[in-house]
């Protein structure tokens, strides 16, 4: 009798044709439409898998493995991973891995065109055309901010954020600062024509503020009504990161009563769900959690996640050498790249 094969679950819809791959190593069980799991359910299909290839929408930490005693890799299929114990899994010795540099460029691509919807009013005006108020052109419609020679703030200067600042500054001939928190290499700095200054003087001089950076527990509501109000009442903030990165009930306070004049927010705290407040404005843009969504990209992403998954359970080429891990288990494992 053939020994039977490791399985591994995939959670959501992904390209078949990449997904497919999988197959030819391990037992599969893809999930073939968009499913809400809970933790109970994703408990169950964890308990025995020896490898998972999730989305954002699966939270996997101590208590969704307790079961999955032949887990032994869980590949995200995007570059945060906020939504993993990446420190519970390690320590059961569980290679987690992610997509990193593949949606870079994707990702910067969205941040400027959110930041110029913000700046000039885009969709504000759309919608006041598809209204029907639109009756006469006049001088003063719409009047929204420059984006060109303007300052440009970037908060979280990883990869994205430095394809933010080559937009910028090489496109629009903007002014560059970001705050990191620690400085990048000089040539990094001249790469992306950036210069690091400390948060408050990021807050205060930018004429639009992007932000880049991880969420975590320190960094939860990191842009709160004290930051919101060094900031410009000419200014626009537009986040791409992770919702909770915002006070949203301050923001819409801000924006409500002139003290900021737009947002244009890819990521919410509570997604799906958007706070109420937020979708009653007229001078903030909203999209649904689309930065990294081209075609190109996302299978990019899907595909990086998949050669994740095969290496980190010994096959393929680079069998037991993912391409992106995150970290380092603490027992076992495979080693963080250097």
């Amino acid at each position: 009798m053939a020994e039977a094969r490791p399985r591994v679950w995939v959670s959501q819809p992904l390209f078949g044709d990449i997904v497919a791959r999988l197959g030819e190593h391990f037992e599969l069980d893809a999930a073939t439409d968009v499913t809400i799991w809970s933790p109970d359910a994703i408990a169950d299909r964890l308990h025995d898998a020896s490898g998972a290839l999730v989305t954002l929408n699966e939270r996997i930490g101590a208590g969704e493995i307790a079961s999955a005693t032949a887990l032994r890799a869980v590949a995200n299929v995007g570059v945060g991973y906020d939504n993993l114990d990446v420190a519970a899994l390690h320590a059961r010795g569980i290679v987690a891995t992610n997509t990193p540099d593949v949606l870079t460029e994707t990702t910067a691509d969205m941040a400027f065109a959110l930041l110029m919807a913000a700046a000039r009013r885009v969709t504000e005006g759309e919608r006041w055309l598809r209204e029907g108020r639109w009756t006469q052109w006049s001088f003063d419609t719409l009047l929204g901010h420059d984006v060109h020679g303007s300052t440009l703030g970037i908060l979280g200067m990883g990869r994205i954020g430095q394809g933010v600042a080559r937009r910028g500054a090489l496109g629009f001939g903007m002014r560059v600062l970001y705050h990191n928190r620690s400085r990048l290499p000089e040539r990094i700095e001249s790469n992306s024509r950036a210069a690091w200054v400390d948060l408050d003087t990021l807050l205060r001089a930018a004429d639009h503020l992007v932000l880049v950076l991880p969420y975590s527990s320190a960094t939860r509501h990191l842009i709160d009504a004290a930051a919101l109000a060094k900031m410009k009442p000419t200014a626009t903030l537009t986040n791409i990161a992770r919702g909770g990165l915002v006070d949203e009930d301050a923001l819409a306070d801000a924006l409500s009563h002139g003290r900021l004049a737009a947002a244009a927010l890819d990521v919410f705290e509570g997604e799906p769900s958007v706070n109420p407040r937020l979708l009653a404005l007229r001078n903030v843009v909203l999209t649904p959690h689309v930065g990294s969504a081209s075609l190109a990209t996302r299978r990019a992403m899907a595909s990086l996640a998949v050669d994740n998954l095969i290496a980190a359970l010994g096959h393929g080429p680079r069998a037991g050498d993912p391409p992106t891990p995150i970290g380092a288990p603490a027992a076992g494992g495979i080693p963080a790249k250097r």
